[in-house]
């Protein structure tokens, strides 16, 4: 990704205000970006941050070179047409909008256009985030090179195949967040329930979910054998292992949480 890669942001929220953080962290000229948000407080935040900001898509604007969609997925279709000038003269789209086919972008684009379809996490916010990417047929090598880099600004990234594997990763990566937020949820009210102030049970609620998942992503031992290693049989984490691997445990619920998001996933991109 060049310093001076010409971006055109559509939708300042959340996930796009972190991702602007991410670009110009890593050295993106702010000069190059152009935001677009209806909402003036967002702009606002935009202009404090050194980066152009519109209340509507400018089609006779300088060159771009990606248009990034961040809006929310039952917007996106509002969008698209003031885009296909862009995508017309060579821009790629990069749309991380929830639930929204390739497909569906191109055909509000136009059927020749360059697609990239992403699914980043809420944990972008901080840099930690993870987000799967898949490209049509007419996104070039530099696109992808391109794309990827700017959703590296935020975390890691993999790149699919298949575009029907999204909806695995929208139930594992993209609401799995909320899956860990309740982990710590249940730890907090466990340390309570066994006497601990509330203080002392949201420390140790919070380091142990960070402090586990850092040390699983140092270690090259996969997360089984991590957890063989802290279980000395017959001692206080086996008994309460034996209470989360009955069965129906943590791993059947599991299973059953993340199909029930897969298949809501593939309900969204048909509605």
């Amino acid at each position: 990704m060049s310093a001076d890669d010409k971006i055109l942001l559509i939708g300042f929220g959340n996930m796009g205000q972190a991702l602007v953080r991410g670009w110009l962290e890593v050295g993106h000229a702010a000069s190059a970006i152009r935001v677009v948000d209806t909402v003036p407080a967002a702009r606002a935040v935009a202009t404090e941050l050194g980066v152009e900001a519109h209340e509507v898509v400018r089609t006779d604007a300088a060159s771009t070179d990606v248009v990034v969609l961040a809006v929310k997925p039952d917007q996106l279709a509002s969008v698209l047409p003031s885009c296909a000038p862009f995508a017309a003269r060579g821009a790629v789209v990069l749309s991380i909008a929830a639930g929204k086919t390739i497909a569906e972008i191109a055909a509000g684009l136009g059927e020749a256009s360059a697609v990239v379809r992403a699914m980043p996490n809420t944990p972008a916010a901080v840099g930690q985030g993870m987000t799967a990417l898949v490209a049509n047929a007419r996104v070039s090598a530099a696109q992808r090179v391109l794309c990827g880099e700017l959703l590296a600004a935020v975390g890691a990234v993999a790149w699919l195949d298949d575009e029907t594997h999204m909806d695995a990763v929208t139930a594992i990566s993209g609401s799995g967040p909320a899956y860990v937020f309740l982990l710590i949820e249940c730890l907090e009210q466990a340390a309570l329930d066994l006497g601990l102030d509330a203080a002392l049970a949201k420390q140790l609620a919070l380091a142990t979910v960070a402090g586990a998942g850092s040390y699983a992503v140092a270690a090259k031992e996969a997360p089984a054998e991590l957890r063989r290693r802290v279980t000395s049989p017959n001692g206080t984490t086996q008994a309460a292992l034996d209470v989360l691997l009955a069965k129906p445990g943590m791993r059947e619920l599991m299973a059953r949480a993340t199909r029930a998001a897969a298949k809501r996933s593939r309900e969204l991109a048909t509605a």
